[in-house]
């Protein structure tokens, strides 16, 4: 029988709680698959419990166990009583960097039965996926202070951007939007909507108008590359015109390749879009898998509502999918993605508070772990 090693890092507030049925939720599709592989976990304990503790956020030791693993599945972390930026670059970022998760892949999508916060938008007008470069730009933490805490203050942040990156995060997106014009990677739109146009299209975001040399450089790889994919049409728009166009018609985008910040921002307006966090999925990816990738739904700790059963475990759910498609796995994955749609299309269907019910995290995962089959 064949093994995944899957690092779990449970984390804070209610990731322990999502991730519960995450694990529950790759365990039963791989059974149901008739697979001969079978998910063997190692847990970590990392989050604001041992920086609290030790001071450690990703001791070296976890960081080379973490290397040999197949993948990496994460729940949330960070809390009140942490600073801000010790849990999110010592462990989470550090995470990334160290194994070259170069890209973070977002798949936005409307389920039936959900609904979206904007008037007259249905699952038909959302199933779109964002392709953010996540290892270089601001992020990378280059700059300083002067006279800090004076009048006389300055504060720089540089972006950072190189050929090398801005190519891997390209191709990567050139080629989702290939398999997504030839397969249904995500449960959605059918043959019939990809003959309508509504698949192999890729629109690059950036700000070239401003960001003159980063993004100058995003315009020509991806004018660069282009020609190598004939079958996919390319677009571009400017962050503030994708923002407002993701609202108005979230139906004219198909990939968007953007930057580490701006697919920051741009995600979480399509989890709104989705129907909020509690079902937003999504993968850190090493596409040239020398370290493992990391998968996690796109919400916080929320540790208000740790312990009160109200967290939506959809999102670390589909994040589990995601997984188990990255490993190939890709009927397991399916299995998991139809479950959510089934029970979501349910007139009386368990919903926790952020989708309008009163349903406990628990009642909901058991709804989709019984649907996996």
């Amino acid at each position: 029988m064949t093994q995944l090693r899957i690092g779990v890092i449970a984390g804070d507030g209610v990731g322990p709680e999502v991730i519960k049925h995450a694990r529950m939720a790759l365990d039963r599709a791989l059974e149901v698959a008739g697979s001969e592989t079978r998910a063997v976990y190692t847990e970590y304990d990392l989050g604001a419990d041992r920086w609290k503790r030790d001071g450690q956020t990703l001791p070296e030791s976890d960081l080379d166990s973490m290397a040999r693993l197949d993948a990496i599945l994460l729940g949330a972390v960070g809390r009140p009583d942490v600073p801000p930026g010790v849990l999110e670059r010592g462990l989470l970022l550090k995470l990334r960097f160290a194994f070259r998760q170069c890209v973070n892949l977002r798949p936005i999508k409307l389920e039936p039965g959900v609904a979206c916060p904007l008037a007259g938008v249905g699952p038909e007008r959302v199933d779109l996926v964002v392709v953010r470069e996540n290892n270089e730009d601001l992020y990378v933490g280059t700059g300083g202070f002067t006279h800090k805490d004076t009048d006389d203050e300055v504060a720089i942040q540089t972006s950072v951007n190189t050929r090398r990156g801005v190519d891997r995060v390209l191709r990567y997106a050139f080629e989702t939007a290939r398999k997504r014009a030839t397969v249904r990677v995500f449960a959605g739109l059918d043959a019939a909507a990809r003959q309508a146009g509504k698949r192999g299209r890729l629109t690059l975001v950036a700000k070239t108008n401003v960001l003159t040399y980063a993004h100058d450089l995003y315009m020509r790889a991806f004018e660069a590359m282009a020609p190598a994919y004939p079958e996919i049409q390319t677009s571009y728009q400017h962050v503030d015109a994708c923002a407002m166009r993701m609202i108005q018609t979230p139906e004219s985008f198909d990939v968007i390749v953007t930057t580490n910040m701006f697919g920051d921002i741009l995600t979480d307006l399509g989890a709104v879009l989705q129907g909020g966090l509690g079902m937003a999925a999504s993968g850190n990816l090493n596409p040239d898998r020398a370290f493992p990738s990391m998968f996690e739904p796109v919400h916080g700790s929320a540790p208000d509502l740790a312990g009160q059963g109200k967290a939506n475990p959809i999102a670390a759910i589909l994040s589990a999918a995601m997984l188990l498609e990255h490993l190939g796995q890709e009927v397991a994955a399916g299995s998991i993605r139809r479950a959510v749609t089934q029970v979501l299309q349910q007139p009386e269907a368990p919903r926790t508070p952020d989708l309008g019910g009163t349903a406990t995290t628990d009642q909901v995962g058991a709804a989709i772990l019984a649907a996996i089959g």
